[in-house]
């Protein structure tokens, strides 16, 4: 059924039907979860926050092995295996999106979770997080990223916990169990961890759906993890030019996730049109400063 749909609508629609499908799950169970990695580390429930999250990261962890090991998943020629690690890109980045994320009071798919439900501060902050994410990835910030970005360690083979002794399912399995135990003992209701797992479970989905893609031999789709960075940088540009380019697996993802939070908090009754009361406070939510 699989190869029919392919040969009749091509890997460019599949790809987004797969980036909406995941989006809308990821939506839902997020909006109903609260999943949040900033509220593990600062909310005033933080501590079961982070258990969510642990749970999310055990079965993200330990299904995409186990994918691997299957075959069903292929990182060969990925650029998470490169040997040159990008060192600073990565110091660069992380503290970047840390403090960004602290300050915005949410990551980039908090963000889309929020601003689905009425919540237009979140969803101005999602439109300039998608403008600069382009402008980084394609526009005027390229060349200062590139610039980072060549700064790099060459790691040869080492580059992976598989080149540690043990190999990569002991690796894999010790994080699943820590990360498990963690997310059992942190005092989360069974709803909300099993709501945790479920969405660690779009990780695999999203690298087996573009393993798959990525095998076309007439239209090949690079593979693409569930982030939300890339995707809300493509989303934007097709909006502002869908008569130029298709939508794709961003599109699709970052709709989905709208539609999929949307109907979670509508069926829900957690809908709520919140915006800004003052300028100064519009001037910070752009700002990322609160």
């Amino acid at each position: 059924m699989l190869d029919g749909f392919l040969e009749a609508y091509g890997t460019g629609l599949a790809s987004l039907v797969l980036g909406l499908g995941l989006g809308l799950a990821f939506g839902a169970l997020a909006e109903r979860s609260a999943v949040c990695f900033r509220r593990a580390l600062v909310g005033s429930d933080r501590t079961e926050a982070a258990g969510v999250w642990a749970a999310a990261l055990a079965v993200a962890v330990g299904l995409t092995q186990l994918a691997v090991a299957a075959g069903w998943v292929s990182f060969e020629g990925h650029r998470f295996l490169a040997s040159d690690l990008p060192l600073a890109s990565i110091l660069v980045g992380g503290l970047l999106f840390g403090a960004g994320m602290i300050l915005a009071r949410g990551c980039i798919s908090r963000h889309a979770v929020l601003a689905a439900t009425g919540n237009m501060r979140a969803a101005m902050t999602l439109l300039v997080i998608a403008v600069i994410a382009h402008a980084t990835m394609k526009g005027v910030l390229s060349p200062l990223r590139e610039g980072i970005g060549s700064l790099s360690v060459a790691l040869g083979p080492h580059v992976t916990l598989a080149a540690l002794p043990g190999g990569a399912g002991f690796w894999a399995a010790l994080l699943t169990v820590a990360l498990a135990t963690a997310a059992v003992r942190s005092g989360a209701g069974a709803g909300r961890l099993v709501m945790g797992a479920l969405i660690g479970a779009l990780v695999p989905l999203a690298w087996i759906g573009g393993t798959i893609l990525a095998a076309d031999p007439f239209e090949p789709v690079a593979a693409q993890g569930l982030s939300y960075a890339g995707p809300s940088a493509d989303a934007l540009f097709w909006l502002i030019a869908a008569t130029s380019i298709p939508a794709g697996f961003g599109a699709g993802l970052i709709g989905g996730t709208l539609g999929g939070a949307f109907l979670s908090a509508a069926f829900g009754r957690r809908l709520r049109l919140q915006s800004f009361s003052t300028g100064p406070e519009t001037a910070r939510y752009a700002l990322g400063l609160r």
